[in-house]
């Protein structure tokens, strides 16, 4: 049975081992190198700081994803929007472990009233396009050729989820 749950700290090697394998094997994140321990403790410390959640999936003591979201931009006009991430392991994709990750940032989100969450996703990401859309994100951009890896172009889309109508 796989629990969801806040991640610790004890949580933060797992969490690097995932996030590292996609750097190196996918275009989900658009970055080349390899993190260490003292970045993903950094990043873990300033989701706390700032209030962000970082959810995990746990089957049998292990980690088999995690998720989180942050600010969307800098600038102050952007405070109720905030960008998320889904990461699985690669050993567990495609057993729905994001739809169980998603709707505990969607939830934390309203209850911090923000108003919007964004999702950014390599155009070829198929499974994660429409993962997000199953729980009602919209495509809303399109963005051509903007990251390069594995030697050729990726596109990158903007999905959107209103979480708050009122705001």
């Amino acid at each position: 049975m796989i629990n969801i749950r806040f991640a610790e700290e004890k949580d933060l090697e797992q969490i690097l081992d995932i996030y590292n394998e996609i750097i190196i094997n996918t275009t989900a994140v658009y970055d080349y190198d390899p993190h260490t321990i003292a970045m993903r403790a950094a990043w873990f410390e300033a989701k706390k700081k700032d209030g962000y959640p970082v959810f995990v999936a746990e089957e049998n003591n292990e980690i088999v994803g995690f998720s989180s979201f942050g600010p969307f931009r800098v600038w102050a006009a952007y405070q109720f929007s905030v960008e998320n991430s889904v990461y699985v392991a690669a050993a567990h994709r495609g057993k729905g472990i994001g739809k169980l990750l998603i709707p505990p940032l969607v939830e934390a989100a309203k209850k911090k009233g923000l108003h919007v969450m964004i999702a950014s996703i390599d155009a070829s990401n198929l499974a994660s396009l429409v993962l997000h859309k199953s729980f009602g994100f919209e495509e809303v951009a399109h963005f051509k050729q903007v990251g390069y890896k594995f030697g050729r172009w990726l596109d990158l889309k903007f999905l959107q989820l209103i979480l708050n109508h009122d705001l």
